[in-house]
């Protein structure tokens, strides 16, 4: 085995999605299942690691209920159990328009949600209500003291609300842009869960082991481990690496069209170090099982060794829009941790990809018909 460099390279991944004439003509509407509102997660368990687990196996289909404690059971020594380490930022922000006419009205708060950096202090966001939020407008953003923390300036306008922002540098203020956000930002709690972030998200929205900063949205089947978790699996002589992929939000952004072959994802950043590269290589070569923890680290491994076209996962850094869906051949990842996913989700469709759709919609509805919590603060299942 070669040893490669620590530094990795940075690279831009071409598009990578499977050939389509090797998928299956399927709809979007083809992943939905009837889910009770009620179902929902609105906040986590009352402690962390304290949820139910499906356990799916993948080879017949059969399922039956568990714990998420009883994981380490399942793992075996010399699997290699791959996270991701990225770290959630602060990424919702509230800000005002500044007057540009003495007759207009003031406006109420705007809410911006960081997507992802774009360059020297430019950021894409999604803003609401984004309607009078035109090209040329400045947002200022106050800090709980009513001063003025940040400014943005709008560059351009997408649709759904998609802005690209610059920022001006931090005026008055102790340490940089990511000082300030950590200062005055919200936890970008997704969508579906209906209430006001509080103080304990802070925390509870972040993996234990997170340390890279800048998703806008957390890798959801991390949220269930703790230190002594993860020290029970490593005492089973299970080897544990980490990729980064910061998580975007085109992971919670509603698919728009009808057939899945025409399924487009936002790209978003990762980094395979050296290693983690080393470690799947070695894995791999000596046909050891590879677990990934969430649907993020498979995109991951799956699209470096696309980029790899047969050879070793060489260590760098890049940008994936990988879509994995029906059809598509899995190279690395032969285990999946992951939670329950929305329905018509591109997310459902990489787990019906890995398990078979007709299992996994098996395994939902038994899900909802046992009152299985759902989606980024609910219970997992595990795929072996």
């Amino acid at each position: 085995m070669s040893r490669h460099s620590s530094k990795p390279e940075t690279c831009s991944s071409p598009r990578q999605n499977p050939p389509q004439g090797s998928l299956p003509d399927l709809r979007v509407d083809d992943f939905d299942f009837d889910l009770p509102v009620e179902l929902i997660a609105q906040q986590p368990p009352a402690e962390r690691g304290a949820s139910r687990m499906m356990v799916l196996d993948r080879a017949t289909g059969g399922f039956r209920d568990a714990e998420f404690s009883a994981l380490p059971m399942l793992l075996n020594s010399g699997d290699l159990l791959v996270l991701n380490d990225s770290r959630v930022i602060p990424a919702r922000l509230y800000a005002r328009r500044t007057l540009r006419r003495e007759r207009e009205k003031p406006t109420g708060r705007i809410e911006v949600m960081l997507t992802g950096p774009a360059g020297t202090d430019q950021w894409h966001a999604l803003v609401r209500p984004g309607r009078k939020v035109a090209i040329g407008e400045r947002l200022v953003f106050p800090a709980p003291d009513g001063s003025i923390a940040l400014e943005a300036e709008v560059l351009k306008r997408g649709k759904f609300g998609d802005r690209l922002l610059r920022f001006a540098p931090p005026k008055n203020q102790d340490g940089d842009f990511f000082s300030v956000i950590e200062r005055i930002g919200h936890t970008p709690l997704p969508p579906y869960i209906h209430r006001e972030d509080v103080e304990a998200d802070r925390e509870r929205y972040q993996t234990v082991y997170a340390r890279e900063r800048g998703s806008v949205a957390a890798p959801t089947a991390g949220l269930h481990f703790t230190p002594p978790m993860l020290e029970a699996i490593a005492a089973r002589g299970v080897e544990i690496a980490r990729i980064t992929l910061h998580v975007g939000l085109g992971t919670f952004a509603p698919i728009r069209v009808e057939r899945v072959k025409d399924v487009r994802l936002h790209r978003e950043r990762y980094t395979l170090s050296a290693e983690t590269a080393e470690a799947v290589n070695r894995a791999l070569g000596e046909g050891r099982r590879i677990v990934a923890v969430g649907t993020t680290v498979v995109r991951t491994l799956e699209a470096c060794a696309r980029r790899a076209e047969g050879r070793e996962l060489e260590p760098h850094s890049g940008a994936t829009e990988i879509f994995i869906s029906p059809g598509f051949e899995f190279r690395v990842v032969s285990a999946l941790l992951t939670n329950f996913h929305l329905p018509q989700s591109s997310l459902l469709m990489l787990v019906s990809a890995f398990a078979g759709r007709e299992r996994v919609l098996a395994a939902y509805r038994h899900a909802v018909e046992s009152h299985y919590r759902f989606f980024s603060y609910g219970d997992c299942m595990f795929i072996g």
